[in-house]
């Protein structure tokens, strides 16, 4: 009878509606245990079920594995309807998401050299298979040869999808599994050009190349882009394996296909995720990525996401579900000088990876900003947008515009274009002194917030004086050994977490500015149409680069620790991280050359060496998360669409509060109404992975005016594997605060026994209603 009710439901829609402007995609979570018995599968329940509305039945991908349910094309009046069936849990409206876009191994610590460590420990990683959910990838670059390696493990499942452009032969026992998910972004958007984009797993775009050959690449030398950092490149597990799931296309990310890959990643047997997209926060029912991401690491998975590049402001972390470990940028030692020679005597530094013929460097060219020339509305032309320059005004010169709104190489396209014959990028405000060094299409740098004002104020006075403003880029070429290092990259997104403030996020930072990694055939480096150069590495920053590092060294991880689970795995990364820089000094934030904070960085910088043997780890089970989702007030409904059980809130609440999720840091926000002392307490367990007859002391620095206490001081363990538990407490008093304004004090708990630190980040944060 359910199934009848369930054709009935769908007869009730507009056949035309599902495809008209008003319809949209959403994800629709379905009881796959109601399927009715005459059916072989689920996809033949479902289509069965549409094709009374069409002949070609809409949906657009279904879901077995990580997710139960389909993904279809919908009206809202329809979605509402559907909600009513009493087979469907949940109907969640698509979201689109959007990507967050060497030496890095070296400055980690990781040698091939050595006869001992990380890498040799875990065989480089060599039978473990990270998938990568990104733009697909480029399979005939050196950083994805096979030589050398063994078999296909046999537990791998997955396949490579052959199309015209990317035979089943471009696969091998580097790259084991390749794939592509186009129906979100075609049911949105009508048919792909594939004149522009590739329908197969092929990269059209660069990204996904990228962020593979960081994850996993092959050791490759000589290697550069445009004779910039000249070296090897490896990726971080050089011997894992590697299979690519393409979901993202000209337009974006579709909740649809990421989902849709997920479910296939996990089902082909992937051991990693490594997931460098992300979009608007919502509570995680409603968060296709956190819903694929729970699927993965309740099937033992390791799942990375980058933190978005929505920083240096507060509150602009992305992919904050704590099932997820969320990576943050930092800088390495190696930077590219490109300064700006002004014709007053000073100099402005600056950086670029230009690569072709540069400037005359006994000549001193005109200089002009974009916002000051005539004949534009100011605002457009001083970002140099298309359309704002004038060429009568602009040939000849070096041209001085802001950043933002168009990316900065298409800056310089427009000014090359316009006849400028170099430019200067100059970061407004927000964007502070962080500098990203672009391949751009003629002699470009970029400078920080306050260069810019002052070239800005060198053009001004030399107009009062009638002058001509005057100025070269003189290249440096590229630099190592750069101190301070690692910084706080400033687009890398902060915390707080706006979904769960508990629980603090970025969990970690790794390399992910101006970092070099394989680049596809047929693509510019610049990513500029125009741009006919062809380079086999490219250079590129984001947190979308600091992703993949953490999803190498999970596998390394994972390779030499197989019992660890993804919870252990994240444990041993974050409490063996750490928060000092090159010079022993605390890292700095790039955007304002500040101490950074928690806030910034979470609980450091990765040190894979260290979470090799991090001593103890605060290990998570599936349950435990049911239990968070209980104290986080999601309901009995809310938490089957994320986890696909059922949960018991009752004992969950009884049990504890959002804080006592066992992770290896600690949060606690405490609202000021009127109550002079605070107070609040976290219980955690941990697990003995280092030695057999150990002993961890205790060691509190406590936030300013708080008080810490830890009960027992000292846990004293008899065997490998044994977990103990302990109580923090913490008190403090009500701080004067203006309405809606936050004061955060940051302090650390560390279990030591002599040898490791197991170090954890305590946040309290108070908080004055308005």
């Amino acid at each position: 009878m359910a199934f009848f009710y369930f054709l009935f439901l769908f007869t009730l829609l507009s056949p035309s509606s599902s495809n008209d402007l008003n319809s949209l995609t959403y994800i629709v979570h379905v009881d796959h245990e109601a399927k009715p018995s005459i059916f072989p599968t689920h996809r033949h329940w479902y289509t069965s079920s549409l094709a009374s509305l069409t002949s070609t039945p809409s949906i657009i991908h279904t879901y077995d594995t990580v997710f139960h349910g389909f993904s279809t094309r919908l009206t809202s009046q329809e979605a509402t309807h559907l909600l009513t069936h009493p087979h469907v849990i949940s109907v969640i409206p698509e979201q689109v998401r959007h990507l967050h876009t060497t030496r890095s191994p070296e400055f980690l610590g990781l040698r091939s050299t050595d006869k001992a460590g990380l890498l040799e420990e875990s065989d480089f990683g060599s039978d473990l298979v990270i998938g990568v959910i990104d733009t697909g990838i480029w399979p005939e670059r050196p950083s994805f040869d096979d030589r050398g390696l063994g078999p296909i493990p046999t537990k791998w499942k997955g396949q490579c999808v052959a199309s015209q452009d990317f035979p089943a032969t471009a696969c091998n026992r580097k790259l084991v599994g390749a794939k592509f998910f186009c129906g979100g972004y075609e049911a949105t958007n009508g048919k792909m050009n594939e004149t522009t984009e590739s329908r197969s797993p092929r990269d059209s775009d660069g990204h996904g190349t990228h962020t593979a050959s960081i994850s996993a690449g092959r050791y490759v030398f000589p290697a550069s882009t445009l004779g910039y950092a000249r070296g090897v490149a490896s990726g971080m597990a050089p011997k894992a394996r590697l299979a690519a799931y393409k979901v993202c296309w000209s337009s974006g990310c579709y909740d649809s296909d990421i989902l849709a890959a997920f479910d296939a990643a996990v089902a082909d047997g992937v051991d990693v995720v490594s997931l460098s997209v992300g979009g608007v926060v919502v509570p995680y029912h409603l968060d296709a990525i956190a819903i694929g991401a729970f699927g993965a690491i309740d099937r033992g998975v390791f799942v990375s996401a980058s933190a978005g590049n929505g920083g240096p402001g507060a509150l602009t972390v992305t992919n904050v579900a704590p099932w997820m470990t969320t990576v943050g940028a930092g800088t390495i030692d190696r930077d590219f000088p490109a300064n700006v020679k002004l014709g007053n005597g000073r100099t402005v530094t600056g950086v670029s990876v230009y690569g072709g013929p540069g400037l005359d460097p006994d000549k001193m060219y005109p200089l002009v900003y974009g916002g000051s020339l005539l004949g534009g509305d100011g605002y457009s032309s001083s970002l140099c947008i298309e359309g704002s320059l004038d060429p009568s005004l602009v040939r000849g010169k070096i041209v001085l515009c802001d950043r933002g709104i168009n990316s900065r190489a298409i800056k310089g396209e427009i000014v090359r274009r316009n006849g400028g014959v170099g430019m200067i990028i100059a970061n407004g405000v927000f964007d502070g002194e962080g500098l990203v060094a672009d391949c751009h299409v003629l002699p470009a740098t970029s400078v920080g917030a306050s260069g810019g004002d002052e070239i800005r104020r060198y053009i001004s006075e030399s107009a009062k004086s009638s002058r001509q403003p005057t100025a070269t880029i003189v290249f440096k070429g590229t630099r190592v050994g750069i101190r301070p290092a690692p910084v706080v990259a400033s687009f890398s997104a902060r915390g707080p977490n706006p979904e769960t403030p508990d629980i603090l996020k970025p969990d970690v930072i790794a390399p992910g500015l101006n970092i070099l990694a394989a680049w596809p055939d047929k693509i510019g480096p610049s990513g500029v149409t125009s741009d006919k150069r062809r380079t086999e590495f490219n250079i590129l920053s984001g947190t979308s680069m600091a992703c993949p590092h953490v999803s190498g060294l999970a596998a390394l991880l994972k390779a030499a620790h197989p019992d660890w689970s993804p919870a252990a795995i994240r444990s041993a990364l974050m409490t063996t991280a750490y928060t000092v820089d090159n010079r022993n000094e605390r890292m700095l934030d790039e955007s304002t050359g500040n101490i950074s904070s928690v806030m910034d960085y979470g609980s450091g910088h990765v040190h894979p060496t260290k979470a090799m043997d991090p001593g103890l780890v605060y290990d998570i089970t599936s349950y435990d998360y049911n239990n968070f989702l209980c104290n986080s007030n999601y309901t009995g409904t809310n938490i089957v669409t994320i986890t696909r059980r059922k949960a018991d809130c009752d004992g969950a609440r009884r049990a504890g509060h959002v804080g006592n999720l066992n992770y290896p840091s600690f949060s606690v926000v405490f609202q000021q109404y009127g109550e002079s002392k605070l107070s609040t307490h976290f219980i955690r367990t941990v697990t003995n992975v280092g030695e057999s007859d150990s002993v961890y002391e205790v060691k509190i620095r406590p936030p300013r005016g708080t008080t810490v206490t830890v009960e027992p001081e000292k846990l004293s363990f008899r065997r490998v594997g044994q977990k103990l538990s302990f109580m923090v407490r913490v008190k403090t008093t009500e701080v004067k605060l203006s309405p809606g304004a936050t004061s955060v004090e940051t302090g650390h708990i560390v279990w030591s026994d002599g040898k490791r630190n197991v170090t954890s980040p305590l946040v309290v944060t108070l908080q004055q209603p308005f």
